[in-house]
């Protein structure tokens, strides 16, 4: 399972610019860390971000500072992978990396095209975190929260 960090996970604050771990105040996303400390103990979770400012030592430390980093296990980000999302190439490279079929990953995040559309088009299975309830004009699975999204991922499961 691969998450997305801004506005996903953490919240990312207007203004604040450099590194997130840097910045004077960090917030987990509201009902995220719930939500991973569940998912986490039935789903290896993972890290998958464009965010160009950070590497993965940096996102580790922002996470520590909004008590997510117990919940995932590997960290993608740009300055490792050297693309961004929505390129094929981003979600080949961890599905490599993981040695894993993107069949059997599900990516979710907040941004429609690059984190939904374009894990999809590389051969990933997708879920839309529509926080802010925009159009699905695309068809694709969406919820509009993490309670959501845990009842739908762990109901398939009882």
């Amino acid at each position: 399972m691969l998450f997305d960090w801004g506005d996903t996970l953490m919240r990312d604050i207007p203004g604040q610019s450099g590194p997130m771990m840097n910045w004077p105040v960090v917030q987990a996303m509201p009902g995220a860390a719930a939500a991973l400390q569940l998912l986490s103990q039935r789903f290896t979770c993972h890290l998958a971000t464009n965010a160009r400012d950070s590497d993965e030592a940096e996102i580790r430390q922002a996470l520590v500072r909004g008590r997510l980093d117990q919940y995932l296990t590997r960290i993608f980000c740009f300055k490792q992978l050297k693309v961004e999302k929505p390129a094929k190439a981003y979600y080949q490279q961890i599905c490599v990396q993981l040695d894993c079929p993107g069949t059997q990953i599900l990516m979710i995040g907040d941004n429609l095209h690059n984190d939904v559309l374009g894990a999809l088009d590389a051969g990933l299975t997708a879920c839309w975190l529509n926080l802010h309830h925009g159009e699905n004009t695309h068809g694709v699975q969406q919820v509009e929260n993490f309670d959501m999204l845990t009842s739908w991922l762990l109901s398939g499961l009882e």
